[in-house]
């Protein structure tokens, strides 16, 4: 099992920045995934941004390539969103995402959520 604890959200203009913090109550390196999620109100939860431990090959969201970059510090046990270029439509709740393999089948762990509103 894992905790998982979000930080960083908060208000700001378009165009603006922001960084959102993940941190887990294990070595991440012990975790077979790591990802960013959000869901803005009436809208399904989805996939913002994804690391893998094996390849650390990062995975993007269409809509936000090229404006937000996921990274990771072992040593923390954290992994980080960097958001620029900030659009209304970026407004949601952020959930830092962890998925574990037990053996049989892969769990997924959330984080309690931070919220990013962006004004036009």
């Amino acid at each position: 099992q894992v905790q998982l604890v979000e930080s960083g959200g908060g208000l700001v203009q378009a165009g603006g920045s922001l960084r959102l913090s993940c941190a887990a109550s294990r070595s991440i390196s012990s975790i077979n995934a790591m990802g960013w999620y959000r869901q803005a109100p009436g809208q399904q939860r989805e996939m913002v941004a994804q690391l893998t431990s094996t390849s650390g090959t990062a995975n993007y969201a269409d809509s936000v390539k090229g404006r937000f970059t996921i990274s990771r510090v072992y040593a923390e046990n954290s992994v980080y969103l960097q958001m620029s270029s900030l659009k209304p439509e970026d407004t949601a709740v952020y959930y830092c995402n962890a998925r574990l393999f037990n053996g049989k089948r892969y769990e997924d762990y959330w984080g309690q959520g931070t919220q990013v509103t962006v004004s036009s």
